[in-house]
């Protein structure tokens, strides 16, 4: 199965919100988004951690 599981950190506060799913065959660099973070209570830019 080559989709595996990531999740993404805040850039701020540093708190795992999200996760989601890639393909790390076709897909190696690492995903970065701006989404909401409950903490911080903004959108910050989460990376993918391992």
């Amino acid at each position: 199965m080559p989709r595996e599981i990531i999740t993404f950190q805040c850039g701020d506060c540093k708190n795992r919100n999200y996760t989601n799913t890639k393909n790390k065959k076709t897909k190696a660099e690492r995903l970065e988004f701006k989404k909401y973070c409950r903490y911080c209570r903004k959108h910050t830019v989460h990376k993918e951690i391992k």
